[in-house]
């Protein structure tokens, strides 16, 4: 009886062939290793190193309710954030208070209290395990997903610490990108009582994306309105409707 011939394999012709496999990862307790998947760069998630946060601890003064559950076309303004958010990430945290939003989404409480905004992103940047950090204030209902997309784009391609629209008037620093190393230039402002962000654009490597860049993308200065007032609000349902 003649010896089988070995079987040759044959190539691979037009087809996408996708390399899984796993490792264990020692972790510090030595009776423990974690099976780590292991994917090729490509496939892994586009977002992953993105954390979205949603700013709703603002005292709603000039509103004279929380703005936070105001209602423009049938959802409310948090809904309508978190909901944006989600677009170009699943990490979306609010910050705010916990007693008021934990039904919602995961909650970031201020370190430095009663301090505005710039408390709100320093505990947003201390708490966050991603690189770049998506700024969202609830009362800007008129941005687009398009523009989070160009502001992501444009902070992997920088080695910036802040990526800050400067349009419709001035900086928009609550619809904007930062490095958790932002947060130690606001912690050392914050303990000082200095309160303006863009106070700190001046101390730590940004840029700016200014009304020029926002057209060549597409995106035209009045997307950053916000709802601070009744009158603001019955104007944006005018607009809706």
């Amino acid at each position: 009886m003649s010896r089988a011939e070995p079987r040759k394999e044959q190539p691979l012709k037009g087809r996408v062939v996708v390399t899984h496999c796993r490792r264990y990862v020692p972790t510090a307790c030595p009776s423990v290793n974690v099976i780590e998947s292991v994917y090729h760069r490509p496939m892994q998630d586009p977002t992953a190193d993105v954390s979205a946060f949603v700013l709703a601890g603002g005292k709603s003064t000039r509103m004279g309710s929380d703005k936070a559950f105001v209602m423009l076309d049938g959802r409310t303004l948090v809904a309508r954030a978190l909901d944006l958010a989600r677009t170009v990430t699943d990490d979306v945290h609010i910050v705010g208070s916990a007693e008021k939003f934990a039904a919602f989404a995961p909650v970031i409480e201020d370190i430095f209290r009663d301090c505005g905004p710039l408390g709100g992103i320093h505990a947003a940047l201390r708490a966050s395990a991603a690189e770049l950090n998506l700024i969202l204030a609830v009362d800007a209902p008129f941005v687009p997903s398009a523009l989070l997309l160009h502001l992501i784009a444009r902070a992997r391609s920088s080695e910036a610490i802040a990526i800050v629209p400067r349009a419709g008037g001035g900086w928009q620093p609550l619809c904007a990108v930062y490095r958790r190393e932002f947060a130690d230039a606001a912690e050392k402002a914050l303990r000082s009582g200095h309160y303006k962000i863009d106070a700190l654009f001046d101390e730590v490597k940004m840029q700016a994306i200014e009304e020029a860049d926002l057209a060549r993308a597409g995106l035209a200065p009045n997307i950053f309105r916000n709802l601070n007032t009744k009158g603001d609000l019955e104007e944006a349902l005018r607009t809706e409707n």
